[in-house]
């Protein structure tokens, strides 16, 4: 199971950290990824964590602003957002999968409820 928090509310240039806790299964061989989806919009990708070494992948649009982490000890993984902007608005979920295409939803076979990130101007 995989577990996002720490959604919120939040002015455009603050910060915020998203947490996505896995349990249930090792993971230590998938990708952990983060997608966010706006009212109307398609669900996007926004990033991707490889959890056996750490390599991390960013959509063009998280690239300088968001930075993922992971802590092994405690299956979890950090997105943190920094000077977040209104159209960074979406709720955010993780997922876990394999594959070379971390960046196309289809690939992630395990997902976590969305937490709603929205930054007001």
């Amino acid at each position: 199971q995989l577990q996002a928090s720490g959604g919120g509310l939040v002015q455009a240039g603050g910060s915020l950290r998203l947490t996505c806790a896995a349990s249930g299964r090792a993971f230590s061989s998938y990708f952990m990824g983060w997608f966010r989806q706006a009212p109307g919009k398609e669900r996007e990708f926004v990033a991707a964590i490889n959890w056996s070494d750490g390599s991390a992948y960013y959509a063009d649009s998280a690239k300088g602003q968001f930075t993922l982490s992971r802590d092994n000890a405690k299956n979890t993984v950090y997105l943190q957002m920094n000077s977040l902007k209104p159209e960074d608005t979406a709720v955010y979920s993780c997922a876990a999968g394999r594959g070379s295409y971390y960046y196309r939803p289809n690939v992630y076979g395990y997902w976590g409820q969305g937490t709603q990130v929205t930054v007001s101007s």
